[in-house]
């Protein structure tokens, strides 16, 4: 990145392997699985996603492997992935807001301690709908739609609200 660039609002910093600044290829054998490291944040305290896509040597794209934070406060994330051919593979990191993950957060403080509780799950009802969106037609999509029908639902008791939320299956 040239210093004249501008840092988006999740930036994407220090990606490794790197050997001499990204001048020069890092170096792996096909089926040797290596750690591909980023720092990435955002301001304020909205948590983030990242993947890594890995690249065949004709440029065409993987499956992405999701990254998730090595340890927790630094903002450095990583993830394993494994070139399956000779050739001169490449990768790239893709990091996001996270604006689901931020309201977990948020939710499983809040509730319990009565702060905005009605606002906190109006809030994650609508972003569960939205998230059921993205979500393929099937049981998946099911349950991302019921725990947002449960967070909007005012005859069940709050806890079961964000019980229904914060469930596993949900989260997968």
């Amino acid at each position: 990145m040239k210093a004249t660039e501008p840092i988006g609002r999740v930036p994407v910093r220090d990606v490794r392997p790197a050997v001499e600044c990204g001048r020069r290829p890092a170096k792996a054998v096909p089926g040797e699985t290596f750690q591909v490291t980023a720092t990435v944040f955002r301001e304020g305290h909205d948590a983030v996603g990242a993947n890594v896509v890995l690249c065949d040597p004709e440029g065409r794209p993987g499956p992405w492997t999701p990254m998730r934070e090595l340890v927790p406060g630094t903002d450095r994330w990583g993830a394993e992935v494994t070139p399956d051919a000779t050739g001169r593979w490449t990768y790239h990191v893709e990091a996001w807001s996270a604006p689901l993950t931020t309201w977990r957060r948020h939710a499983r403080v809040k509730i319990p301690a009565g702060v905005d509780t009605g606002l906190v799950l109006e809030e994650g009802a609508g972003l569960y709908e939205r998230a059921a969106a993205e979500v393929p037609e099937g049981a998946d999509r099911e349950r991302v739609l019921a725990a947002a029908r449960a967070l909007g639902d005012d005859s069940l008791p709050v806890p079961t609200r964000l019980a229904h939320a914060l469930a596993p299956e949900v989260d997968d």
